[in-house]
Order: structure tokens, then sequence, then C-alpha cells
């Protein structure tokens, strides 16, 4: 299970890096409409993969992602909808990460990578509180709305609406695990 767990994380680390990307927090035009709307505009031309691979700040799910074979499947048309964990909310699962992402463990990487996957494009405006998701790997994620603040299964979606040509990246603040039984 944590296997699967840390799979889903990958995945959605792949797809926060292009969230990351596109959201230049680092780039001293941030402020310039221009500057973002050129950014918007070269995210929906890369695919979730690359998006993630263009972001820091998602290097650790990129990892994941490939670790469990899961890269093909993310550049495939979608459209996807992706919950994508930080490099700091991998890093909170400790070493379990790095057991994840041993050989033996890719099956379960590749299940908790595709729990933060949902199948279609689902941009903020879309999400309501209380929503049901349905992610790839088969079970649901919860959302909720409150004082403006998004969570998905309570993380906190950080960087909502990166665009990819593929879908669309939520950066969350946490890696989802799918429940057990």
């Amino acid at each position: 299970m944590v296997k699967r767990t840390l799979l889903l994380v990958a995945s959605v680390l792949a797809l926060a890096l292009g969230v990351a990307a596109c959201g230049g927090g680092d780039d001293e035009t941030t402020g310039s409409t221009a500057a973002t709307e050129e950014k918007a505009s070269a995210a929906t031309e890369e695919n979730v993969v690359a998006v993630a691979q263009q972001t820091p700040d998602l290097s650790t799910l990129v990892k994941a992602v490939s670790a469990a074979g899961l890269v093909e499947t993310l550049e495939e048309p979608g459209p996807y909808t992706v919950f994508a964990p930080t490099n700091k909310a991998f890093e909170a699962l400790g070493g379990t990460l790095d057991t994840l992402l041993e050989p033996q463990n890719k099956a379960e990487l590749a299940e908790i990578l595709t729990y933060h996957v949902v199948p279609g494009e689902l941009t903020s405006s879309e999400l309501s509180d209380g929503q049901k998701l349905k992610t790839v790997q088969g079970d649901t994620l919860e959302v909720r709305i409150a004082g403006g603040e998004v969570t998905v299964n309570g993380a906190k979606v950080a960087t909502p609406d990166v665009e990819a040509s593929n879908g669309v990246v939520h950066v969350i603040d946490e890696v989802l695990i799918p429940p057990q039984g």
C-alpha cells in the first residue's frame, strides 16, 4: 500500500513541478501580466510531465514518476487533473520515500502516484466543497473549500491551475496516501 501511495505522490509531484515552473515565484517579472500570460501560453504547449520537469520544486515527483514507470502514461493526451506534491511534501515522508523508490516497490509507488491523478481536466473554478473525485488509482479524493482555501484530502492547494497541453496541475503541500483495505 505504501508503494502505491508513493507512486501516486510521484505522479503528483511531476505535475507540481510543471505547475511551479509556470508559477515562476522566483521570477522577477512575476507581477507582470504579460509575463504571466507568456508563461501560461508556454505551459499549454507542454504536457504535465514536461511542466513538472521544468519546476524545481517538483523534482522529487518527477523522480518518483520515472521510478514508477508512469512517464509515458502522463505524456498521453489525457486530459488529466494532477494534484502534485512539492519536494517538501515528499521530504515529510522521511525514509518511506527511499523505500518506495526501490525497484521492488514500483507497483506500490505507482498506486500512490495514480491516487494523485483524476481523469479529465478540472480547474479550481470547477471544484466545489464536498466534491468527490475518483482517481486513476480507483479510490476517491474529497475537495474542501473554506475561507478561499482549497484542500484535497486535507492537503492544501498551494498553486492551482497550472495548465499543460494534456490537463491541469494543482500543486499541493502533502503527499496523498490511498486508504488501506
